[in-house]
């Protein structure tokens, strides 16, 4: 397993937002972390990289723990996460941003520019390089913050809602992106609202509510347990469902 997480918790002041979570990532996997708003999924991304501390429980990666190491350091070792709001440095040209991710192990400026302009290609921005950031449109940017992240040369690339804002055409485009992304060597774990994303790229799903794991398996039976549903659905859903799908099935 390339990451491992421990009963890690996190609270602040009366909120417990992460409470004894514990889950593994096989190498090579793209799998998913799910739940509705506010259960606790990106503050879990923040203290597996580094910029929030846990108030217990542990962070291997690689074998090694990382728990509480600052986020420069995690992402030497190879883990990388994106961001839900994407900010690009707006003057900057693509290929400038997408050298900034580069640099982190590239100390020269013109390796480090070629290396944006090999990512570029794999994201598919290849045509923008020359555009400054601030004129990318949603998709772009979200392009451009999954170049600056893989620029890093990750072993595991956390990914955090990469698809929100996108329209139908545009998510379709890009799940090719991130299965190039992992066939290249790159563990995924990502947090989505997409399901369409998530029952096609990932092999296993865990879903977070409240700030527990409530779920775990493959998303075909994750998208089918009553628990989930609730979580996203709203209490007695689920069993309104059920009693529909019964009697749809008598009639």
């Amino acid at each position: 397993m390339i990451l491992q997480v421990r009963n890690i918790s996190r609270s602040f002041g009366g909120l417990k937002a992460v409470q004894d979570v514990s889950l593994s990532v096989r190498e090579g996997s793209i799998s998913a972390l799910i739940g509705p708003n506010g259960a606790g999924k990106t503050t879990l991304f923040a203290i597996l990289s580094g910029f929030i501390k846990p108030d217990g429980g542990s962070v291997l990666f690689k074998g090694k723990d990382i728990t509480g190491m600052p986020p420069h350091r995690i992402c030497r070792l190879g883990m990388t996460r994106t961001f839900q709001l994407v900010q690009p440095f707006a003057a900057q040209t693509v290929r400038e941003n997408i050298a900034v991710g580069a640099h982190l192990g590239i100390a020269s400026r013109k390796a480090a520019l070629a290396k944006a302009e090999e990512v570029a290609r794999q994201v598919g921005l290849e045509e923008q390089l020359h555009k400054p950031a601030i004129d990318l449109t949603i998709a772009g940017r979200k392009r451009l913050e999954l170049a600056r992240a893989i620029a890093t040369e990750p072993r595991l690339l956390l990914l955090d809602e990469v698809l929100a804002g996108l329209n139908p055409q545009e998510i379709n485009e890009m799940l090719p992106v991130i299965r190039g992304i992992r066939d290249a060597g790159v563990t995924v774990l990502m947090i989505e609202h997409v399901m369409q994303a998530v029952m096609s790229l990932s092999e296993h799903a865990r879903v977070l509510n409240n700030g527990s794991l409530i779920a775990e398996g493959a998303p075909v039976d994750i998208a089918s347990n009553p628990l989930v549903i609730e979580a996203y659905l709203g209490h007695g859903t689920a069993e309104r469902l059920r009693k529909a799908m019964e009697a749809a099935g008598a009639a």
